[in-house]
Protein backbone atom coordinates (compact mmCIF):
# COMPACT_ATOMS: atom_id res chain seq x y z
CA UNK A 1 0.00 0.00 0.00
CA UNK A 2 2.33 2.63 1.03
CA UNK A 3 4.38 2.17 -2.36
CA UNK A 4 1.74 3.50 -4.12
CA UNK A 5 1.21 6.55 -1.87
CA UNK A 6 3.56 8.43 -3.73
CA UNK A 7 5.09 7.34 -6.81
CA UNK A 8 9.00 7.58 -6.86
CA UNK A 9 7.91 9.61 -9.99
CA UNK A 10 4.97 10.88 -12.24
CA UNK A 11 3.47 7.69 -13.86
CA UNK A 12 4.39 7.26 -17.65
CA UNK A 13 6.84 10.32 -17.30
CA UNK A 14 10.36 9.10 -16.18
CA UNK A 15 13.03 8.08 -19.14
CA UNK A 16 14.06 4.57 -19.81
CA UNK A 17 17.25 5.13 -18.65
CA UNK A 18 16.15 6.06 -14.82
CA UNK A 19 13.51 3.21 -15.43
CA UNK A 20 16.49 0.53 -16.07
CA UNK A 21 18.28 1.66 -13.05
CA UNK A 22 15.70 1.61 -10.67
CA UNK A 23 14.66 -1.79 -11.97
CA UNK A 24 18.20 -2.73 -11.07
CA UNK A 25 18.24 -1.49 -7.49
CA UNK A 26 15.47 -2.05 -6.32
CA UNK A 27 16.18 -5.36 -4.58
CA UNK A 28 19.35 -4.27 -3.30
CA UNK A 29 17.71 -0.62 -2.19
CA UNK A 30 14.96 -3.00 0.33
CA UNK A 31 17.83 -5.25 1.59
CA UNK A 32 19.25 -1.59 2.37
CA UNK A 33 16.30 -0.41 3.72
CA UNK A 34 15.81 -3.39 6.15
CA UNK A 35 19.05 -2.66 7.98
CA UNK A 36 18.69 1.13 8.40
CA UNK A 37 17.27 1.08 11.55
CA UNK A 38 19.52 -1.21 13.11
CA UNK A 39 22.76 0.64 11.97
CA UNK A 40 20.99 3.69 12.98
CA UNK A 41 20.20 2.01 16.74
CA UNK A 42 23.94 0.50 16.77
CA UNK A 43 25.50 3.66 15.32
CA UNK A 44 26.96 1.25 12.76
CA UNK A 45 28.00 2.66 9.01
CA UNK A 46 26.66 1.50 6.46
CA UNK A 47 29.72 0.30 4.41
CA UNK A 48 28.67 -3.03 3.29
CA UNK A 49 25.38 -1.29 1.27
CA UNK A 50 27.68 1.66 -0.26
CA UNK A 51 29.90 -0.77 -1.34
CA UNK A 52 27.15 -3.30 -2.63
CA UNK A 53 25.53 0.34 -4.50
CA UNK A 54 28.84 1.09 -5.83
CA UNK A 55 29.26 -2.77 -7.25
CA UNK A 56 25.63 -2.41 -8.54
CA UNK A 57 27.11 1.02 -10.28
CA UNK A 58 25.37 3.80 -8.74
CA UNK A 59 28.16 5.85 -9.16
CA UNK A 60 28.38 5.54 -13.21
CA UNK A 61 24.74 6.53 -13.34
CA UNK A 62 25.91 10.18 -14.77
CA UNK A 63 28.46 8.53 -16.89
CA UNK A 64 27.85 8.35 -20.71
CA UNK A 65 26.39 4.82 -21.94
CA UNK A 66 28.98 4.26 -24.16
CA UNK A 67 31.90 4.72 -21.55
CA UNK A 68 30.10 2.26 -19.52
CA UNK A 69 27.79 4.32 -17.50
CA UNK A 70 23.74 4.92 -17.95
CA UNK A 71 23.50 8.03 -18.93
CA UNK A 72 20.76 9.47 -16.47
CA UNK A 73 20.40 13.38 -16.90
CA UNK A 74 20.42 15.11 -13.87
CA UNK A 75 16.76 14.58 -13.01
CA UNK A 76 17.51 11.24 -13.38
CA UNK A 77 20.21 11.15 -10.93
CA UNK A 78 17.64 13.43 -8.32
CA UNK A 79 15.24 10.50 -8.18
CA UNK A 80 17.76 7.57 -7.66
CA UNK A 81 19.43 10.07 -5.18
CA UNK A 82 16.39 10.19 -3.52
CA UNK A 83 15.31 6.64 -3.77
CA UNK A 84 18.91 6.08 -1.65
CA UNK A 85 17.44 8.50 0.70
CA UNK A 86 14.28 6.84 1.45
CA UNK A 87 16.41 3.53 2.00
CA UNK A 88 18.89 5.30 4.42
CA UNK A 89 19.35 8.85 4.13
CA UNK A 90 23.05 8.54 4.95
CA UNK A 91 23.59 6.94 1.46
CA UNK A 92 22.49 9.91 -0.64
CA UNK A 93 24.02 12.47 1.24
CA UNK A 94 27.43 10.22 1.31
CA UNK A 95 27.11 10.38 -2.85
CA UNK A 96 27.66 14.34 -2.42
CA UNK A 97 31.04 14.71 -3.77
CA UNK A 98 30.82 11.98 -5.86
CA UNK A 99 27.86 12.97 -7.66
CA UNK A 100 30.20 16.99 -7.72
CA UNK A 101 33.15 15.30 -9.46
CA UNK A 102 31.40 13.12 -12.11
CA UNK A 103 29.85 16.37 -12.81
CA UNK A 104 32.53 18.21 -13.28
CA UNK A 105 34.22 15.29 -15.57
CA UNK A 106 31.44 15.50 -17.23
CA UNK A 107 31.11 19.32 -18.02
CA UNK A 108 34.90 19.23 -18.77
CA UNK A 109 34.06 16.12 -21.76
CA UNK A 110 30.95 18.13 -23.12
CA UNK A 111 33.77 21.18 -23.77
CA UNK A 112 35.98 18.39 -25.70
CA UNK A 113 38.70 17.19 -22.74
CA UNK A 114 39.48 13.78 -22.43
CA UNK A 115 38.01 11.98 -19.83
CA UNK A 116 38.30 8.25 -20.58
CA UNK A 117 40.52 7.58 -17.30
CA UNK A 118 38.06 8.52 -15.06
CA UNK A 119 34.99 7.78 -16.90
CA UNK A 120 37.18 3.87 -16.89
CA UNK A 121 37.05 4.72 -13.15
CA UNK A 122 34.08 5.21 -12.12
CA UNK A 123 32.30 2.72 -14.47
CA UNK A 124 34.52 0.27 -12.36
CA UNK A 125 32.99 1.42 -9.38
CA UNK A 126 35.30 3.58 -7.96
CA UNK A 127 34.13 6.14 -5.85
CA UNK A 128 34.73 10.09 -4.78
CA UNK A 129 34.39 11.45 -1.48
CA UNK A 130 34.18 15.18 -0.70
CA UNK A 131 37.22 17.17 1.29
CA UNK A 132 36.80 20.94 1.25
CA UNK A 133 36.14 22.48 4.77
CA UNK A 134 38.21 23.47 7.08
CA UNK A 135 37.97 23.91 11.12
CA UNK A 136 39.85 26.16 13.14
CA UNK A 137 41.65 29.17 12.58
CA UNK A 138 40.93 28.84 8.73
CA UNK A 139 39.96 32.27 7.30
CA UNK A 140 37.22 32.50 4.69
CA UNK A 141 39.59 33.40 1.93
CA UNK A 142 42.23 31.16 2.43
CA UNK A 143 42.59 27.38 2.74
CA UNK A 144 45.70 25.79 5.02
CA UNK A 145 45.49 22.44 3.06
CA UNK A 146 48.28 23.18 0.25
CA UNK A 147 49.59 21.01 -2.61
CA UNK A 148 53.52 21.64 -3.36
CA UNK A 149 55.44 20.39 -6.31
CA UNK A 150 57.37 17.15 -5.58
CA UNK A 151 59.58 16.26 -8.83
CA UNK A 152 56.89 15.44 -11.14
CA UNK A 153 54.27 15.04 -8.84
CA UNK A 154 52.69 16.77 -5.81
CA UNK A 155 52.63 16.34 -2.11
CA UNK A 156 49.26 17.23 -0.17
CA UNK A 157 49.50 18.25 3.59
CA UNK A 158 46.86 19.41 5.79
CA UNK A 159 43.30 18.45 7.06
CA UNK A 160 39.56 18.73 6.13
CA UNK A 161 36.45 18.43 8.15
CA UNK A 162 32.86 17.63 6.72
CA UNK A 163 34.82 15.13 4.38
CA UNK A 164 31.42 13.31 3.56
CA UNK A 165 31.64 10.05 2.06
CA UNK A 166 35.22 9.94 1.84
CA UNK A 167 35.81 7.49 4.34
CA UNK A 168 33.86 5.03 1.86
CA UNK A 169 35.70 6.36 -0.97
CA UNK A 170 38.74 5.23 -3.14
CA UNK A 171 39.36 9.25 -3.88
CA UNK A 172 39.04 12.49 -2.23
CA UNK A 173 38.28 15.58 -3.93
CA UNK A 174 40.28 17.76 -2.00
CA UNK A 175 40.11 21.77 -2.25
CA UNK A 176 43.48 23.20 -1.40
CA UNK A 177 45.85 25.90 -1.62
CA UNK A 178 49.21 26.00 -4.42
CA UNK A 179 52.22 26.17 -2.13
CA UNK A 180 53.92 28.98 -2.65
CA UNK A 181 51.62 31.03 -4.26
CA UNK A 182 49.99 34.65 -2.25
CA UNK A 183 50.48 34.85 1.54
CA UNK A 184 47.66 32.40 4.17
CA UNK A 185 45.44 34.64 4.14
CA UNK A 186 44.76 34.23 0.50
CA UNK A 187 45.93 37.47 -1.24
CA UNK A 188 47.38 36.33 -4.51
CA UNK A 189 46.73 32.81 -3.79
CA UNK A 190 46.10 29.98 -6.36
CA UNK A 191 43.46 27.27 -6.02
CA UNK A 192 42.75 23.86 -7.16
CA UNK A 193 41.22 20.63 -6.97
CA UNK A 194 43.56 17.40 -6.02
CA UNK A 195 42.13 14.50 -6.29
CA UNK A 196 43.58 12.14 -4.29
CA UNK A 197 43.78 7.78 -3.57
CA UNK A 198 42.72 7.25 -0.13
CA UNK A 199 44.66 3.64 -0.14
CA UNK A 200 48.25 5.40 0.88
CA UNK A 201 49.90 6.17 3.90
CA UNK A 202 49.37 9.89 3.50
CA UNK A 203 45.34 9.57 3.76
CA UNK A 204 43.97 9.35 7.01
CA UNK A 205 40.07 9.31 7.60
CA UNK A 206 38.50 9.36 10.76
CA UNK A 207 34.66 8.73 11.83
CA UNK A 208 34.68 11.54 14.32
CA UNK A 209 31.84 13.20 12.99
CA UNK A 210 29.41 13.90 16.11
CA UNK A 211 26.29 15.27 14.95
CA UNK A 212 22.64 14.07 16.26
CA UNK A 213 21.64 13.40 12.78
CA UNK A 214 22.94 12.21 9.15
CA UNK A 215 25.76 10.05 11.78
CA UNK A 216 26.04 7.12 8.67
CA UNK A 217 27.68 9.99 6.10
CA UNK A 218 31.18 9.62 7.44
CA UNK A 219 31.52 13.60 7.50
CA UNK A 220 34.50 13.18 9.80
CA UNK A 221 38.07 14.30 9.55
CA UNK A 222 40.83 13.74 6.60
CA UNK A 223 44.52 13.84 7.51
CA UNK A 224 46.72 14.20 4.81
CA UNK A 225 50.53 14.10 5.31
CA UNK A 226 53.17 13.77 1.89
CA UNK A 227 49.67 11.99 0.14
CA UNK A 228 51.05 11.65 -3.17
CA UNK A 229 48.89 13.33 -6.26
CA UNK A 230 49.65 12.86 -9.62
CA UNK A 231 50.16 15.51 -12.05
CA UNK A 232 47.10 14.58 -13.86
CA UNK A 233 45.13 14.63 -11.10
CA UNK A 234 45.31 18.56 -10.35
CA UNK A 235 42.98 20.56 -11.42
CA UNK A 236 42.39 24.25 -11.93
CA UNK A 237 39.62 25.44 -9.40
CA UNK A 238 38.30 28.27 -12.27
CA UNK A 239 37.66 25.83 -14.57
CA UNK A 240 35.15 23.76 -12.20
CA UNK A 241 31.76 23.47 -13.58
CA UNK A 242 29.83 26.68 -12.34
CA UNK A 243 26.98 25.41 -11.06
CA UNK A 244 28.67 23.33 -8.54
CA UNK A 245 26.61 24.87 -5.16
CA UNK A 246 23.00 24.33 -6.85
CA UNK A 247 24.21 20.83 -7.33
CA UNK A 248 26.04 20.29 -3.62
CA UNK A 249 22.22 21.88 -2.61
CA UNK A 250 20.27 19.36 -4.63
CA UNK A 251 21.85 16.47 -3.26
CA UNK A 252 21.07 17.94 0.42
CA UNK A 253 17.25 18.54 -0.95
CA UNK A 254 16.78 15.24 -2.55
CA UNK A 255 17.97 13.64 0.57
CA UNK A 256 15.43 15.42 2.26
CA UNK A 257 12.47 14.78 0.32
CA UNK A 258 14.23 10.78 0.98
CA UNK A 259 13.98 11.17 4.13
CA UNK A 260 10.63 12.45 4.20
CA UNK A 261 9.03 9.76 2.34
CA UNK A 262 10.82 7.32 5.18
CA UNK A 263 8.54 9.28 7.50
CA UNK A 264 5.81 9.01 5.21
CA UNK A 265 6.34 5.22 4.81
CA UNK A 266 7.07 4.65 8.58
CA UNK A 267 4.03 6.73 9.33
CA UNK A 268 1.74 4.71 6.81
CA UNK A 269 2.92 1.24 8.63
CA UNK A 270 2.39 2.62 12.17
CA UNK A 271 -0.77 3.76 11.77
CA UNK A 272 -2.07 0.05 10.00
CA UNK A 273 -0.67 -1.43 12.57
CA UNK A 274 -2.01 0.19 15.72
CA UNK A 275 -3.93 -1.89 18.03
CA UNK A 276 -4.42 0.35 21.20
CA UNK A 277 -6.12 3.91 21.32
CA UNK A 278 -7.29 6.30 23.25
CA UNK A 279 -10.83 6.42 25.48
CA UNK A 280 -11.69 10.05 23.37
CA UNK A 281 -10.12 8.86 20.14
CA UNK A 282 -13.02 9.88 16.74
CA UNK A 283 -13.34 5.60 16.00
CA UNK A 284 -12.75 2.50 17.83
CA UNK A 285 -9.23 1.76 15.34
CA UNK A 286 -6.84 3.88 14.43
CA UNK A 287 -6.71 3.55 11.00
CA UNK A 288 -10.26 4.57 11.09
CA UNK A 289 -9.84 7.76 13.29
CA UNK A 290 -10.57 10.98 10.77
CA UNK A 291 -8.08 13.62 12.50
CA UNK A 292 -5.61 10.35 12.25
CA UNK A 293 -6.46 10.21 8.78
CA UNK A 294 -5.77 14.42 7.89
CA UNK A 295 -2.77 14.05 9.52
CA UNK A 296 -1.31 11.48 7.30
CA UNK A 297 -2.71 12.99 4.64
CA UNK A 298 -0.86 16.15 5.40
CA UNK A 299 2.51 14.38 5.63
CA UNK A 300 2.21 12.82 2.05
CA UNK A 301 0.93 16.54 0.52
CA UNK A 302 4.45 17.63 2.55
CA UNK A 303 6.25 15.26 0.70
CA UNK A 304 4.91 15.74 -2.63
CA UNK A 305 5.49 19.29 -2.93
CA UNK A 306 8.99 19.20 -1.23
CA UNK A 307 9.94 16.00 -4.18
CA UNK A 308 8.14 18.39 -6.95
CA UNK A 309 10.12 21.47 -5.76
CA UNK A 310 13.34 19.20 -5.74
CA UNK A 311 13.02 18.20 -9.27
CA UNK A 312 12.30 21.75 -10.33
CA UNK A 313 16.05 22.66 -9.03
CA UNK A 314 16.70 19.39 -11.20
CA UNK A 315 15.25 20.48 -14.44
CA UNK A 316 17.14 24.14 -13.90
CA UNK A 317 20.51 22.37 -13.21
CA UNK A 318 20.42 20.21 -16.48
CA UNK A 319 19.16 23.09 -18.10
CA UNK A 320 22.76 24.96 -16.61
CA UNK A 321 24.64 21.74 -17.76
CA UNK A 322 23.21 21.75 -20.97
CA UNK A 323 25.23 25.17 -21.72
CA UNK A 324 29.04 23.53 -21.59
CA UNK A 325 29.59 24.62 -24.74
CA UNK A 326 27.88 28.09 -25.29
CA UNK A 327 29.12 31.39 -24.31
CA UNK A 328 29.90 33.11 -21.03
CA UNK A 329 27.01 35.06 -20.24
CA UNK A 330 24.52 32.35 -21.50
CA UNK A 331 26.68 30.02 -19.11
CA UNK A 332 26.42 32.71 -16.24
CA UNK A 333 22.60 32.95 -17.17
CA UNK A 334 21.76 29.73 -16.84
CA UNK A 335 24.25 29.16 -13.83
CA UNK A 336 22.29 31.78 -12.05
CA UNK A 337 18.78 30.32 -12.43
CA UNK A 338 19.64 27.39 -11.04
CA UNK A 339 21.95 29.08 -7.85
CA UNK A 340 18.26 30.79 -7.13
CA UNK A 341 16.08 27.81 -7.77
CA UNK A 342 18.01 25.82 -5.37
CA UNK A 343 17.81 28.79 -2.53
CA UNK A 344 14.37 29.19 -3.19
CA UNK A 345 13.30 25.09 -2.71
CA UNK A 346 15.91 25.12 0.42
CA UNK A 347 13.64 27.52 1.92
CA UNK A 348 10.57 25.40 1.69
CA UNK A 349 12.20 21.70 1.10
CA UNK A 350 13.96 22.19 4.31
CA UNK A 351 10.37 22.80 6.42
CA UNK A 352 8.22 20.76 4.60
CA UNK A 353 10.01 17.85 5.84
CA UNK A 354 10.67 19.20 9.17
CA UNK A 355 6.90 19.68 9.95
CA UNK A 356 6.49 16.20 8.09
CA UNK A 357 9.11 14.39 10.38
CA UNK A 358 7.54 15.89 13.43
CA UNK A 359 3.77 15.33 12.46
CA UNK A 360 4.51 11.81 12.33
CA UNK A 361 4.13 11.53 15.82
CA UNK A 362 0.72 13.35 16.16
CA UNK A 363 -0.58 9.95 14.84
CA UNK A 364 0.82 7.92 17.48
CA UNK A 365 1.15 6.94 20.73
CA UNK A 366 3.75 7.62 23.44
CA UNK A 367 5.28 4.20 22.19
CA UNK A 368 6.49 5.72 19.20
CA UNK A 369 8.78 8.01 20.99
CA UNK A 370 10.77 4.05 21.82
CA UNK A 371 14.44 4.06 20.64
CA UNK A 372 14.17 0.52 19.70
CA UNK A 373 11.81 2.37 16.65
CA UNK A 374 14.05 4.88 15.65
CA UNK A 375 11.26 7.45 14.46
CA UNK A 376 13.16 10.37 15.86
CA UNK A 377 15.95 9.36 13.34
CA UNK A 378 13.76 11.34 10.83
CA UNK A 379 13.30 14.74 12.21
CA UNK A 380 16.93 14.60 13.70
CA UNK A 381 18.47 13.42 9.99
CA UNK A 382 16.68 16.49 8.46
CA UNK A 383 17.37 18.84 10.69
CA UNK A 384 21.27 17.95 10.63
CA UNK A 385 20.62 18.10 6.88
CA UNK A 386 19.19 21.42 6.90
CA UNK A 387 21.69 22.70 9.14
CA UNK A 388 24.47 22.62 6.96
CA UNK A 389 23.84 25.27 4.50
CA UNK A 390 21.11 27.61 7.08
CA UNK A 391 17.94 28.79 4.66
CA UNK A 392 17.92 31.36 6.85
CA UNK A 393 20.50 33.17 4.53
CA UNK A 394 18.91 31.67 1.13
CA UNK A 395 15.44 34.08 1.55
CA UNK A 396 17.94 36.94 1.76
CA UNK A 397 19.73 35.64 -1.53
CA UNK A 398 16.38 34.80 -3.26
CA UNK A 399 14.71 38.03 -2.45
CA UNK A 400 17.59 40.27 -3.52
CA UNK A 401 17.54 38.54 -7.05
CA UNK A 402 14.06 39.20 -7.62
CA UNK A 403 14.11 42.66 -6.24
CA UNK A 404 17.42 44.15 -7.22
CA UNK A 405 18.89 41.57 -9.85
CA UNK A 406 22.14 40.65 -7.46
CA UNK A 407 23.67 37.83 -8.32
CA UNK A 408 23.94 34.87 -5.99
CA UNK A 409 26.82 33.88 -4.22
CA UNK A 410 28.89 30.87 -5.76
CA UNK A 411 31.56 28.78 -4.29
CA UNK A 412 30.56 30.40 -1.17
CA UNK A 413 32.92 29.36 1.81
CA UNK A 414 32.86 29.09 5.49
CA UNK A 415 35.86 29.87 7.87
CA UNK A 416 36.74 32.65 10.13
CA UNK A 417 36.54 36.38 9.69
CA UNK A 418 37.89 39.16 11.10
CA UNK A 419 34.61 41.27 10.71
CA UNK A 420 33.56 43.27 14.32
Amino acid sequence: MTDTLLPPSPAGTAPDPLVRVRARLAPLLAEIAEGAVRREVDGELPTDAVRRLAEAGVGAVRVPVEHGGDGLDLRGLTALWIDLAAADSNLAQALRGHGALVEDRLWQHARGAEQSTWFARLAAGELVGNAWSEIGTTGQDTQRTTITRDGDRWRLDGAKYYTTGTIYADWADVYVRVAGTGRTTGEGAQYAIALVRTDQPGVVVSDDWDGFGQRGTGSGTALFSGAVVEDADVLPFEQRFGYQTALYQLNLLATLVGIGRAALADTVREVQGRERNYSHANAARVRDDAQVLARVGEIAARVYAAEAATLRVADAMQRAADTATADAETQRAANEVAEVESSTAQVVVTQLVLDAATDLFDTLGASATSRAKALDRHWRNARTVSSHNPRILKARVVGDALVNGTAPPYAWAIGRTERQ
